[in-house]
């Protein structure tokens, strides 16, 4: 299998968690009360996407066969789909936030996460249309895959800016539930 498609797919899949460097100050009890609503859902979610992000790497960096790639990755991007599903939805049901415009930040952020899940939704299908016994189409097959990944994380990138934005980095950071180590960059 090819190595540069395999990191670009790795590479790709990595979405930045943290809002911004990392927060603390008491600040407004109300946007810090929403925040522990919001960072006590999302903590599995971004356990699970972390852990998705390990596997696709691990097949990327080992001499994995096709046919594992391929089952790895499908089950990463679905796991990731349903994640950021699930964080747009933990926005909806802890109301909308404390802030200026909080009802747009709302929407505009479960937008944001909604067009993520979809978007590894659309990966987890193209992956699972692949054959792995012709490793040339393999390969092609998984540079289209690797060119939509940034595709797919464009939409929880929005969402975190949109939150950062909305003024609810502070009140996110200094929640645990929030406070997850950043992947590295993709591999060159």
């Amino acid at each position: 299998m090819n190595k540069k498609f395999a990191a670009a797919v790795s590479g790709g899949a990595v979405l930045m968690i943290v809002l911004s460097g990392c927060g603390g100050d008491d600040g407004d009890e109300k946007a810090n009360a929403w925040a522990k609503k919001v960072c006590d859902k999302w903590q599995p979610e971004l356990k699970k996407i972390e852990t998705a992000n390990a596997d696709i790497k691990r097949v990327a960096t080992e001499s994995s066969k096709p046919e594992e790639v391929q089952t790895t990755d499908s089950a990463a991007f679905g796991t990731m789909s349903t994640s950021y599903k699930a964080m747009g939805t933990a926005l909806q049901g802890a109301g909308v936030p404390p802030v200026k415009d909080g009802q747009t930040t709302q929407t505009t952020a479960i937008k944001g996460f909604e067009e993520s899940s979809k978007g590894y939704a659309d990966l987890k299908t193209k992956m699972d249309g692949l054959d792995p016994k012709d490793q040339t189409k393999f390969a092609e097959g998984l540079k289209d895959v690797a060119g939509g990944l940034e595709e797919a994380t464009k939409g929880g990138k929005n969402a975190l800016s949109t939150l950062k934005a909305g003024g609810l980095d502070k009140a996110m950071n200094s929640q645990k539930g929030c406070q997850v180590a950043a992947p590295s960059a993709s591999p060159k």
